[in-house]
């Protein structure tokens, strides 16, 4: 995700996972029935092996890897039946820099004796640039704890209030200051996160504040991932969308610290981390500068290059002019730090290799039961794993007009722990898609549940985010939380070892033993669903009082 409007940015603040009532506008008796073709689970097996391989380098975009996975797709999409979706072309071409960061220094920070501690790269501190400039620099900054880093004038919460930061390097918390609530009750809304919460905020706020600098300090809950992720993450080729500035609207530099780090620096400041962060989770904060400097460089490798997005068509046979949509990020993260075996590629498999899969196989699908009455656009995004890029190009500069698309699903990272009794569904109750999907899930004996984990912030983590922000209503749902075999503990512990163990490591790799048939059960859902609307002529909306509902009735009335 990229810098949004601070109109957006509160708006957004007030989303829960609080269902809400649906408009009474749409009529489940009015919905078709759906007969499910059989969909191919050799599909599935075949496109996630294949874009897993070792010799597809992780698919990071603008490498070799990305050459044959778009070629792939191609031949898939085109061996499924559907028409070249961009005028012509099987695809968008979306306009990326890619810095990689070299030579890196450790971070030294200073105090007002000249005494100094030093942070190793990678293991203790993370840091890149999203300027466009060949060397990064940041010397004796002061440093300032801004608590959550949140400007929220809705709430009566700034926590920038009498401090200025022009220059200097903040250090920030992740997350909201409710997040430990165990209700949705809260200012930022208890245990379920919003944007404010999320670490690209926290880099958008401080540039708005002119900081040189930001530093968030990792901790595992807050953050839903642990150190691994951020690691991987950022200790390589980073991607930005190009922008008109070079990104000198940006701060200089970005990162994260070990939380372990942070106490060093705060000890060093005289201060008690946990009482600090403590006091950042009470209105009226206020910052603390640290009476410390911070000095780090590092060297940028800059390219230009032009990533893509793959698009198919499937055209109506009535009202091809209406679209539905169905979304999955080809790209993941490319070569990533090694692991102990040395194994440096991220290969990506559940991550989103099933998602793409799912997309040929759901375009197989509808080409034995025949084309729709409306079209349907099966959409492989770039960039997703660096901001939700290529969805969010393609949102703005849509192939197919937005105020013409009627509602999409997305999908990302199947889940292989087996079939559940209950569906977990993101955003649960923010759209009118929800009625659909109640009514497939019937259909397969499911029921769909709200997210057990909203504190993790899904919402905003994922490609449908781009389309809903624009007005467009998007279905994102995930594997159950109850398993068939072991119930809510098997599930739990799956998702648990799952992030711990490949989540954004080399060792997210196919394994021939994995369990289909949750995953081809919760596809028969993607289908039914996105049939259900291809089949109608209803325009679900966005749910009365949810914040994306003003921009879908404007961009449907034309004004």
């Amino acid at each position: 995700m990229r810098l949004l409007s601070l109109a957006l940015v509160s708006a957004l603040a007030l989303t829960s996972a609080c269902q809400k009532a649906a408009s009474p506008d749409i009529e489940v008796a009015a919905l078709p029935q759906i007969d499910v073709p059989a969909l191919s689970e050799q599909t599935m097996k075949d496109v996630t092996r294949e874009l897993s391989l070792d010799s597809y380098e992780g698919r990071a975009p603008g490498s070799a890897g990305e050459a044959k996975t778009v070629a792939y797709l191609i031949s898939k999409f085109k061996a499924a039946g559907l028409a070249p979706g961009n005028n012509g072309s099987w695809t968008q071409d979306v306009p990326l820099i890619e810095i990689t960061a070299k030579n890196v220094s450790a971070l030294r920070i200073t105090d007002r004796n000249g005494e100094a501690m030093s942070f190793a790269y990678g293991s203790e501190y993370v840091i890149g640039s999203y300027r466009e400039a060949p060397k990064t620099d940041i010397k004796q900054s002061d440093m300032v704890f801004v608590g959550h880093g949140i400007v929220a004038p809705e709430k009566g919460w700034n926590d920038y209030a009498g401090v200025d930061v022009k220059g200097k390097t903040v250090v920030v918390m992740v997350n909201d200051p409710d997040f430990e609530n165990d209700s949705l009750e809260g200012p930022f809304g208890g245990k379920a996160m919003t944007y404010y919460g999320r670490w690209t905020y926290k880099y958008e706020e401080a540039a708005r504040q002119g900081a040189a600098a930001v530093l968030i300090i990792h901790d595992t809950a807050p953050a839903a991932y642990g150190w691994n992720v951020v690691n991987s993450s950022w200790t390589g080729t980073q991607f930005l969308a190009q922008s008109k500035d070079g990104g000198k609207s940006q701060t200089q530099a970005n990162g994260w610290i070990q939380k372990s780090v942070a106490k060093e620096i705060f000890a060093a400041a005289g201060q008690d981390l946990e009482k600090q962060m403590a006091g950042a989770k009470q209105k009226g904060f206020k910052a603390v500068p640290l009476n410390l400097t911070a000095s780090l460089s590092f060297e940028n490798d800059i390219a230009r290059k032009a990533s893509k997005n793959v698009v198919g068509v499937m055209k109506g046979t009535k009202r091809s002019e209406e679209y539905v949509l169905y979304t999955a990020h080809w790209d993941h993260l490319g070569r990533c730090t090694a692991a102990a075996d040395g194994d440096d590629i991220c290969n990506g498999a559940v991550d989103n290799a099933t998602g793409s899969a799912g997309l040929v196989a759901l375009a197989e699908g509808f080409a034995k039961a025949g084309a729709p009455e409306r079209s349907v656009v099966f959409l492989a995004v770039t960039a997703e794993e660096s901001g939700l890029l290529g969805s969010k190009y393609y949102a703005e500069n849509p192939v197919f007009p937005l105020s013409q698309t009627v509602g999409g699903l997305n999908m990302d990272a199947f889940s292989m722990s087996g079939p559940a009794k209950n569906l977990t569904v993101i955003g649960k109750g923010k759209s009118q898609l929800d009625i659909y999907l109640e009514a497939a899930a019937k259909s397969e004996g499911l029921t769909p549940e709200m997210e057990p984990t909203p504190d993790k912030g899904f919402y905003y983590r994922s490609d449908h985010f781009s389309f809903a922000k624009l007005g467009v209503p998007m279905v994102y749902f995930e594997g159950g939380d109850d398993l068939v075999t072991g119930g809510k503990a098997a599930a739990k512990a799956a998702a648990e070892d799952y992030e711990k163990n490949r989540y954004h490591a080399p060792s997210d790799e196919f394994d021939e033993k994995w369990d289909w048939s949750g995953v081809m059960s919760d596809l028969k859902l993607y289908y039914r669903v996105g049939r259900m609307l291809a089949m109608t002529d209803a325009w679900p909306n966005w749910n009365d009082g949810d914040e994306f509902r003003a921009v879908r009735d404007k961009s449907r009335s034309g004004k």
